[in-house]
């Protein structure tokens, strides 16, 4: 396949290439134990820690503006705490190291291949070809080393995009006026996930919080009297994503044509074969 032989923006594609690779950050068990090690107890000490550690030890207010993704009061159960247990640049190297280990394992005979090296390589220029200004967190990624083994590179690469494309995601999300908590009923609404409050990324919160939410939208005319989503809802979920994928086109500029096309090719069974293994 070629960025020619597509619909829609080269950088939709790209992220459905390059997502599988991020996703090992948060599903596969190397990163977990590399941040238990640490002594990071939980889950989310360990993905607060890891993800954050780029920021540095900033305070929790911090960590919440930029992820925008929590509800209130979330980030602030691990940050600052997690910084009296490890240290920024010790939870970003665990981090790395962990999905490093992981994607050698779930690749197998992929892993060591001068395919992926080349994609590695692409990917990284690619990922470090776009303007800092407002991407926090992908700023942060930016002034932090380049792996030098091509299998961490290639997750660094991936994770500094994902950044870059959250960044935008964030704006989006602010423009079309969807706070912290409504952009996950809009995800789970659009993945068919109903009612949205069941969706794992929110169902634990207070029932009046969830309700509140879902009253907000259906005032606004998002979401209709069952919770699903109206054409007015569809249509703020769509206009959201297309501002999302133009928003994260700029770092597929610093490659040429050639170099894009093979970019995709040589990602296509690197994503393949995470995808089948859900990047565990």
């Amino acid at each position: 396949m070629t960025t020619s032989d597509t619909e829609g923006p080269v950088a939709r594609l790209m992220f459905e290439l390059t997502e599988p690779i991020s996703l090992a950050s948060f599903f596969a068990d190397e990163p977990n134990d590399a941040m238990a090690a640490l002594g990071l107890r939980t889950y989310w000490d360990g993905y607060f820690a890891g993800r954050a550690a780029p920021l540095g030890a900033v305070p929790p207010e911090v960590v919440d503006a930029a992820f925008y993704s929590f509800a209130p009061g979330e980030v602030a159960r691990h940050v600052p705490q997690v910084w009296a247990t490890v240290t920024p640049d010790a939870a970003h190297a665990a981090r790395q190291r962990g999905c490093g280990a992981a994607l050698v394992r779930i690749l197998a005979d992929l892993a060591t291949t001068p395919d992926l090296a080349r994609a590695a390589d692409l990917l990284a220029r690619a990922a470090s070809g776009a303007s800092l200004e407002g991407r926090v967190m992908y700023a942060a990624l930016r002034a932090l080393p380049v792996p030098e083994a091509p299998v961490e590179r290639l997750w660094h690469a991936a994770n500094m995009l994902r950044e870059h494309r959250g960044d935008g995601h964030v704006v989006a999300l602010m423009a079309a006026g969807i706070d912290r908590t409504e952009c996950h009923v809009l995800f789970a609404l659009g993945q068919g996930i109903h009612p949205a409050e069941t969706f794992g990324r929110i169902h634990h919160l207070p029932q009046p919080y969830l309700a509140a939410v879902m009253a907000r939208l259906r005032e606004r005319g998002i979401v209709d009297a069952t919770g699903h989503l109206t054409d007015a809802g569809r249509e703020v979920r769509s206009d959201i994503e297309a501002m999302t994928d133009t928003l994260a086109e700029a770092p597929y500029a610093a490659l040429e044509p050639a170099e894009l096309d093979e970019l995709v090719a040589l990602l296509e069974p690197i994503a393949r074969r995470l995808g089948e293994a859900g990047s565990r």
